[in-house]
């Protein structure tokens, strides 16, 4: 996010911005005017900024990146331009538009330029985005030049996140703007112009920010994951059962989910959650699913939350245990084999009718011909403790290693005990086990005190 040529008028009126003056103090002590270099959603122009090295910058990142199989995702805005792009020195339809009457009815959603009155960049809940002019989803000529943009990108990154990518689905753009973006084409944005790229590059991938519910509809429209937003919300605001309702989700929906706890937008994971709660948070959108999204600072507790006009970030002390629990969790997390295999919820069963703490925990397992991983995170601020069912396992006389790969312990069980109770599990509050599962080995049986 950032990589592409800010506006020059993006600055000024970020740095003048009142509203913004309070979050550049909280973010910088020692802040001044010169920290902001504009936002990165008032894109003037879809080049590499020459602050950051410029094309060839990008390309010998890149490289680096290829070096260590990695992939490079840059960021997409589809919805508005900055207010000074050289479009809008164009005679078309591109841009929505207003009237004079508009513009004194509403100064802060209208602006005008060259004698033009167009209508600055919003979503249909919030007040408009000043530094920015409205790309119209309906017109032919915006989506051809959001089609040749996207080519120019796919020649130097792997894939982009499309910034709001709901806000240009037919649906909610009629909403928005109704008669000043004319009728909706016959074909939806997303449909017209996700084809179009990946005739020309296939494996381009396209992940799209949404909101509202509207993942399944831009799965549908070509995007190969969308952000998990509900999910967030329900670990930082509901509980374990409201988490458990989540993931009962179809699969194929599911797999195209990208997870998160923290991202430019939400406050940082380690405040907006606190510390433990974060942790059986983290737990969950690395072992789901999906896609996974771990942001810059997350893995060292990092607690200030940056404003995206800024040109940089405060030293903050790292949390030494947090890392060294992000560490264990990046390592324990399914790997791309385990996660091309099977997935699939467990069953939570109370140990009696009085002890109701099963409903805390959330369990599912990943299987391969050969492998089995279980998760199992106690959400709660109390002790927990269930038996735990784990479908697809032939127990029979055999005796079982639960090898905990996140808190480096190990447990064994017979499968007679298995087969009639389930595992038995008991976690304290925020807590969570990752068990690799597998028969014990004649090895181990004779190397055991008790055989």
């Amino acid at each position: 996010m950032g990589v592409w040529e800010r506006s020059p008028k993006s600055k000024e009126i970020a740095t003048l911005h009142p509203d913004l003056q309070q979050e550049y103090q909280d973010a910088l002590s020692d802040f001044t005017p010169e920290d902001v270099i504009g936002s990165p959603y008032s894109i003037f122009y879809y080049h590499v900024d020459s602050r950051l090295g410029g094309t060839e910058g990008l390309a010998a990142f890149r490289m680096q990146l290829m070096g260590r199989d990695k992939f490079l995702i840059l960021d997409y805005v589809p919805n508005h331009m900055s207010i000074d792009h050289l479009w809008t020195l164009d005679k078309s339809d591109i841009f929505i538009t207003g009237t004079s009457e508009d513009l004194i009815a509403h100064p802060n959603e209208y602006f005008s330029s060259y004698d033009v009155i167009y209508a600055h960049g919003r979503d249909p809940y919030f007040p408009p985005w000043t530094d920015t002019v409205q790309i119209n989803a309906f017109s032919s000529e915006a989506r051809l030049r959001a089609i040749n943009m996207l080519l120019g990108i796919a020649e130097q990154c792997d894939g982009v996140r499309c910034d709001m990518a709901m806000l240009m689905t037919n649906d909610v753009f009629s909403r928005t703007w109704g008669k000043r973006a004319g009728a909706p084409l016959e074909i939806e944005f997303w449909e017209h112009v996700i084809p179009e790229i990946k005739k020309e590059a296939p494996n381009f991938i396209f992940l799209a920010e949404v909101y509202w519910n509207m993942e399944w509809n831009l799965q549908q429209q070509g995007f190969e994951y969308c952000y998990d937003k509900r999910l967030y919300e329900r670990m930082a605001r509901e509980n374990a059962q409201s988490i458990n309702s989540h993931i009962q989700a179809n699969l194929e929906f599911q797999e195209k989910l990208l997870r998160f706890i923290e991202n430019h937008d939400e406050q940082r994971a380690i405040s907006a959650f606190g510390k433990e709660r974060s942790q059986a948070a983290a737990i969950i959108v690395l072992t789901l699913p999906g896609a996974r999204l771990v942001h810059e600072g997350q893995l060292k507790g990092h607690k200030i939350k940056i404003p995206v006009q800024l040109r940089r970030r405060p030293v903050e002390n790292d949390d030494e245990d947090l890392y060294e629990f992000y560490q264990r969790l990046l390592m324990a997390a399914p790997d791309r084999l385990l996660g091309e295999g099977s997935w699939a919820p467990c069953k939570v069963e109370a140990l009696s009718e009085y002890d109701h703490t099963d409903l805390n925990l959330i369990a599912y397992q990943w299987w391969t011909s050969d492998r089995r991983q279980l998760t199992i995170v106690n959400f709660s601020p109390y002790f927990a403790r269930a038996h735990v069912r784990i479908d697809g396992i032939d127990y029979g006389t055999d005796e079982w290693t639960f090898s905990d790969i996140l808190n480096h312990k190990v447990y064994y069980y017979k499968g007679e005990d298995l087969d009639f109770n389930g595992l038995y599990i008991d976690l304290g509050a925020w807590r969570g086990h990752i068990f690799e599962i597998r028969k014990k080995t004649e090895r181990e049986i004779y190397e055991d005190p008790d055989f």
